[in-house]
């Protein structure tokens, strides 16, 4: 990498208005370094609250996993909070709440995360404990097996749980042997299977430098953080191995799967593919499922719910995905209604590709889409997440601001094209209780 490309390149970013008393302040900075190992560090400084976030993130996670290690990522980084070659897991909790914070971990579907807060005095030493799992894990086997439980409980509650049963057995049927269809937390057969030798292989293999992404929000000095994290991360290993390998095909099933669990409602899932996260038509399929199920004003609660009583609760899925992204609509309902509501939400899931969108349904859609999005992250700690998030994916740490943008540009003729392009073929997932 040539000198050029590891110098820190300033960028302004948009922030929210503060009150009258600080409207003067400057918006906070966000500035992006590449350090000699290939280390990405990405710091926001908000000179606003004396409090610091941090999120440690590196390109791996369930969509570069198998049927055989699904749920390895996250075991992982769970395991590796549990204790380093310095401390023990109670001692890293310990210290990290010594330092007015907290110190967590999870494997995602497209990265695993090591985060942290703490107040700004003590960003240096949070910097350190972040370090030193990242780069010193002890990877106890008693820790392994005792966070092995856990998840295997997690999965137990995930499958007893009506509507996350009925999700999970549609995107199954969604994504084929995608690796997006399993659940972030993996197989059950898969984590009773995963050893210690399995954690350190894995752990070799994705904690590099190359794949890895520090992210630092809060009252604190971009040179600063850049240069305490190149003496802190200095010996992280080196890597040209930065992108997630290419995975099965999803292949949707296009079927009706009808499941019956003791429950106090039906649940009712119609899901499609819609676009990656970089694709065009991906800000113009955010929208329609606003314009369908986004807060009171939306299609379905306007119809199903107010009008005809069909619905205790709604909404449309849409996540962030570097591969094709579900659009699952899904309702609650009385199991009486069940093939009322079913045939109900399939009538507007139909009728919204015949119908245009109105001026007003556009703009209500994008002024929702656009101000949850600013509000999921107003706090520090969402900030570094999607920092690191979006620039480990590939996307660019900018991604966040480029997507409102796109937001605002998508006209009713993008919303329109995008419904009559993927709102075809459903799967559907209906579980109801058994019949008394």
């Amino acid at each position: 990498m040539t000198s050029p490309q590891r110098c820190v390149a300033l960028v302004l970013v948009a922030a929210l208005v503060g009150p009258a008393s600080t409207a003067t302040a400057q918006p906070p900075s966000v500035t992006r370094h590449v350090l000699a190992n290939g280390m990405t560090v990405i710091v926001r400084e908000n000179p606003l609250a004396p409090v610091v976030a941090v999120s440690l993130q590196v390109r791996t996670g369930l969509r570069a996993e198998t049927p055989e290690t699904a749920g390895v990522t996250n075991l992982l980084v769970r395991a590796m909070i549990r204790g380093t070659a310095r401390r023990s897991g109670a001692a890293l909790a310990e210290t990290a709440e010594g330092l007015g914070g907290s110190l967590d971990a999870s494997g995602e579907v497209e990265s695993a995360e090591i985060r942290g807060e703490a107040l700004a005095r003590h960003w240096g030493d949070l910097l350190g404990l972040i370090a030193e799992v990242a780069l010193e894990p002890a990877l106890l086997e008693a820790e392994i097996e005792r966070e092995r439980r856990l998840i295997l409980s997690q999965i137990q509650t995930r499958a007893e749980a009506p509507f996350e049963l009925s999700l999970d057995t549609l995107l199954h049927q969604l994504y084929g042997d995608h690796p997006y269809a399993w659940q972030r937390l993996g197989l059950k057969a898969a984590i009773g299977r995963l050893g210690r030798a399995d954690l350190v292989a894995h752990y070799r293999g994705v904690f590099q430098a190359a794949r890895t992404v520090l992210a630092v929000s809060g009252q604190v000095s971009s040179p600063r953080v850049v240069k305490t994290a190149e003496r802190l991360f200095a010996k992280f290993p080196s890597s040209s191995v930065g992108e997630v390998g290419a995975v099965a095909s999803a292949m949707p099933s296009g079927e009706r799967r009808a499941l019956e669990r003791p429950a106090q409602q039906a649940q009712i899932l119609v899901g499609y593919l819609g676009p990656a996260l970089n694709d065009p038509a991906y800000p113009a399929v955010r929208v329609l499922g606003v314009v369908l199920g986004g807060g009171t004003a939306g299609r379905l609660f306007a119809e199903l719910r107010e009008k005809r009583g069909l619905a205790y609760s709604l909404g449309v899925l849409t996540p962030f995905r570097t591969g094709p992204a579900f659009v699952v609509a899904h309702l609650g309902t009385a199991p009486e209604n069940a093939a009322a509501a079913e045939a109900a939400l399939l009538a507007e899931l139909e009728r919204v590709r015949q119908a245009p969108v109105d001026d007003h349904e556009l703009a209500r859609a994008k002024a929702y889409l656009i101000g949850t999005f600013s509000m999921d992250r107003r706090t520090n700690a969402r900030q570094a997440w999607y920092l690191a998030f979006f620039e480990v994916i590939g996307a660019g740490w900018d991604f966040a601001d480029r997507y409102a943008r796109a937001l605002e540009a998508v006209t009713a003729a993008d919303v329109e094209t995008a419904a009559r392009r993927y709102l075809v073929r459903p799967t559907i997932v209906v579980l109801r209780p058994p019949a008394r």
